[in-house]
């Protein structure tokens, strides 16, 4: 299956990322933390008329009860954004009479799905789910213990897939249910636009009413964002107290977010894995991209309004194809590009994110995880396993070209017993995007904690490691129902508990420590304290220095 968010991660970040089964299958429900299976001799399933019916400013929804959890799957936060409201900031859903049933999701937004389910590897390991695509994607998922005033600490997750795929429930691993219930917090989960439907910059041949086309997708983060702290209330959750958490292009997300001063007030923690970003696209290069959109399209700027009468995919191919051709009129080594977040000095700033100690974010704590084998060659290959350390090297120089000896040498003293096969995993997969942004926000008011999560399934014979989306469903309470990425049982469920535990406490208060974990000190550049998780977790300083050393700048 081609995955983009592999090609854009290697770019943008470190680093990759469900419909939830115990939604559906009535004869198992399990949470992560415990042993026991629920009793099927015992109704689990509430649903009716009159039953999790929640206000929003919208209007009534109606959900369900699900082992004890209120689930609302598809609530409208945004209008539509087809039509009129194509490139347009985010308007607020027509309100509604009555109950509106909220269980099922919301489309995912309008992305490219031809052969999404092509490999039959990666289909049964990631068990991508998707269901109707249509701008009308503007949809949120909340799961909650109780309809009270218990001002429970809410979670928004952003999904990856770069800034292109995915959706809010993309995984199983993204279920809410098991860390809503197990934490006494509040779960949402969003879908936004995407790609070039959320990200391309008309306002160069477009003028004033398309000044904000280059971010929609970003708004669109930020009206749900409001949403939550105008309505989260209403769920039994605290909307001062809104921590953001997104991996891979989630994780971009993030960082981009949490620059964007149209979030100050709503976002109060920030956890970014297997992926972050500091600075957005240049909006000299954005323009330029919307100028080859609009030559791709046969338009000039009288008539660019016509961009918004094509179909999603007429209008996604058309953007696709400017996109090609653009980056062969102006190849710029090291340098992908694409339909991304623009650093247009409103929406986002201009230069590197959290640069002002005592700038935007600088109370906002942060904890950051990376995978030890995020973009592992021999995940489903192998013959790959059997590469010696010369392989590595030739493997990584079109890459690191001369440096490539010199970086190998370097890993293999940091990781002395490791295979020649893992280290060119961990080459590929180098932490150095995360510790650029670890490095960037220690140097504001709030503390950084850093992660780096080496646990390895018994899958695959063995090849599939320490991969990229792994660790999301330890974090959730979510390896039993993300069997495909863990194997399912009593060891990936011990070390989930201690995750889950420690990202509730840092919802909480800010610090991850109180879990089974050991005690997890605060990040600093001079030290690289680094919480190793695992089997049995530790701390290290700097476990990967002389490799990270090694990269170049």
């Amino acid at each position: 299956m081609k995955n983009n968010r592999r090609d854009f991660f290697k770019k943008v970040g470190v680093g990759t990322a469900g419909l939830g089964l115990a939604s559906t299958i009535p004869f198992t429900s399990y949470a992560s933390g415990s042993k026991e299976i629920q009793s099927s001799d015992e109704q689990f399933l509430q649903i009716g008329d009159d039953i999790a019916i929640a206000n929003t400013d919208s209007g009534k929804v109606r959900g369900y009860i699900l082992n004890g959890v209120y689930t609302y799957l598809g609530i409208p936060y945004g209008a539509d954004t087809s039509g009129k409201n194509r490139f347009m900031p985010p308007q607020k859903p027509e309100k509604w009479d009555g109950a509106k049933p909220t269980i099922w999701w919301g489309n995912t937004a309008p992305q490219i799905m031809d052969n999404r389910y092509a490999s039959p590897d990666y289909s049964f390991a990631d068990h991508w789910n998707y269901d109707d695509v249509s701008e009308d994607c503007l949809k949120l998922n909340v799961w909650t213990p109780a309809l009270d005033s218990k001002k429970r600490p809410v979670l928004v997750w952003l999904h990856g897939g770069g800034f292109t795929n995915g959706n809010g429930i993309e995984q199983d691993g993204y279920h809410g249910e098991n860390i809503s219930k197990n934490g006494d917090i509040v779960f949402v989960s969003i879908n936004h636009r995407l790609g070039p439907i959320g990200f391309t910059d008309l306002s160069g041949v477009g003028g004033s009413k398309y000044a904000n086309s280059g971010n929609v997708s970003q708004l669109d983060i930020i009206a749900s964002l409001k949403w939550v702290r105008d309505n989260i209330s209403n769920f039994g959750g605290d909307p001062g107290n809104v921590t953001i958490m997104g991996q891979s292009g989630g994780g971009a997300k993030v960082t981009a977010t949490m620059a964007m001063p149209a979030a100050k007030g709503l976002v109060h923690k920030g956890v970014p894995l297997s992926g972050s970003m500091l600075v957005a696209n240049d909006q000299d290069y954005s323009r330029k991209l919307g100028e080859y959109v609009m030559k791709e399209a046969g338009l000039t700027p009288d008539n660019v309004d016509k961009l918004q009468e094509l179909s999603w995919r007429e209008y996604i191919d058309i953007a696709n194809k400017a996109l090609e051709k653009m980056r062969k009129d102006n190849p710029t080594p090291g340098f992908r590009g694409g339909f991304g977040p623009v650093a247009d000095g409103v929406n986002i700033p201009k230069g590197e994110f959290f640069s002002d100690p005592n700038g935007l974010s600088t109370d906002i704590p942060m904890m950051i995880c990376t995978t030890f084998h995020e973009w592992n060659p021999t995940r489903t290959s192998p013959e790959l396993e059997k590469i010696d350390w010369a392989g590595v090297v030739e493997k990584i120089q079109p890459r690191f070209g001369a440096d490539s000896e010199k970086i190998v040498k370097a890993y293999r003293q940091d990781f002395p017993e490791a295979s020649a096969a893992d280290i060119w995993a961990m080459v590929l997969s180098n932490r150095q995007g995360a510790i650029n942004t670890a490095n960037a926000k220690s140097k504001q008011n709030a503390p950084v904690y850093l992660a780096w999560f080496g646990w390895e399934p018994n899958l695959y014979s063995g090849r599939m490691k320490a991969f990229h989306c792994i660790d999301i469903c330890f974090w959730f309470d979510n390896t039993d129902r993300m069997y495909t990425h863990t194997g399912g049982g009593n060891r990936p469920r011990s070390l989930s508990k201690a995750m889950s535990t420690a990202l509730i406490s840092f919802m909480k208060n800010g610090d991850p420590n109180g879990s089974k974990l050991p005690s997890w000190p605060k990040y600093s550049a001079e030290n690289g304290e680094t919480m190793i998780l695992n089997d049995q977790s530790q701390v290290k300083n700097k476990p990967d220095g002389k490799g990270l050393a090694s990269l170049p700048a």
